[in-house]
């Protein structure tokens, strides 16, 4: 008998190219996915494995077996989903990961709208960037996670991913509200190449996209400060400590000696969930998807009203709740 976890650890090499990127996308070690792979091999008493170069490609066996394995997953997954579409209750516990800026804004919306219309779901959240959350959905420990991606940084997704788009992020220049560039509506980064930069925590997206947009106008920001929550940074800002680039769900609570202008070379991110391949079978799961849906939808419808009413009244300082 196969073992499915180990055919899942020869999935992986197969899909992400190779033994380190795969460890990284489950959350193993390199010698451990080595392991399995060593395992296999004595299970079927085959190489699956061969030296190319620096790395590795697969044998004619392994091919077979990633593609018999890639309908199994997907069988296992339809398998889990039909049993529990027989329940005649939504019920089950839902375990999802969300970054800090969602799990603040739309999320504690859908968490209401299922308690009213799905008591029986039990809703499990973990606070997690995508680059934690989505090996987490990878290796089955989290059914729902809620990621972003720049538009700067594509996040290339693994096909046992299924992906729903929940809303446009646009990402704003923060700046102390008497600082001679803040006088203007739109702000080149350039202008900003001899300011101090705030940033996001190295290795997060977010901080690459700091480097990435900067990059793009030609300089390197010089980071000062770094913290892994936003709402640090505009502290920071409103301290005069520097200027940073914020998306918009992370500036509901703006200190008000900050303010917000829209970079000449606009910079966006795409807010999406993603479960495994037929996981929204699940009735549990589905009802969870649906939900963070309708309330991304509704903070969407928010952001739109907000920036038309700071078009309108034109002021130069964004207040917190406003």
């Amino acid at each position: 008998m196969l073992d499915v976890r180990r055919l899942r650890v020869l999935h992986a090499v197969s899909t992400q190219g190779s033994v380190r990127a795969a460890a990284a996308a489950l959350g193993y070690s390199a010698p451990a996915v080595s392991q399995q792979l060593a395992a296999l091999e004595r299970e079927v008493g085959m190489r699956l494995t061969e030296r190319e170069g620096r790395g590795i490609s697969l044998t004619p066996a392994a091919v077979i077996l990633v593609a018999h394995t890639d309908a199994l997953l997907t069988q296992l997954d339809a398998a889990e989903s039909d049993l529990a579409a027989l329940r005649d209750q939504v019920s089950g516990q839902v375990a999802l990961a969300a970054f800090p800026s969602a799990a603040a804004t739309f999320v504690p919306a859908a968490w209401t709208a299922l308690a009213g219309s799905a008591p029986q779901v039990q809703l499990g959240l973990t606070e997690m960037e995508p680059e934690e959350s989505l090996p987490a959905v990878l290796r089955g420990d989290i059914d729902v996670a809620i990621g972003h991606e720049y538009d700067l940084l594509p996040r290339p997704l693994d096909p046992l991913f299924e992906r729903r788009e929940l809303l446009r992020d646009p990402v704003w220049v923060a700046i102390r509200a008497d600082h001679p560039l803040a006088a203007a509506e739109t702000m080149p980064l350039s202008d900003l190449a001899g300011l101090p930069f705030l940033a996001p925590r190295s290795g997060t997206s977010c901080a690459e996209m700091i480097q990435r947009a900067c990059a793009r106008t030609g300089f390197v920001p010089r980071v000062v400060a770094r913290a892994t929550d936003f709402q640090v940074l505009l502290n920071l800002v409103a301290a005069g400590a520097g200027v940073t680039l914020v998306p918009h769900l992370a500036a509901r609570h703006l200190p008000p000696q900050v303010r917000l202008l829209a970079p000449a070379e606009p910079v966006t991110r795409q807010v999406f969930t993603v479960s495994r391949r037929g996981g929204d079978r699940k009735p549990a799961v589905r009802v969870v998807l649906d939900a963070l849906a309708l309330a991304a939808g509704a903070e969407s419808g928010y952001q739109e009203r907000r920036e038309s009413k700071e078009k309108m009244s034109s002021l130069p300082v964004l207040s917190a709740g406003s």
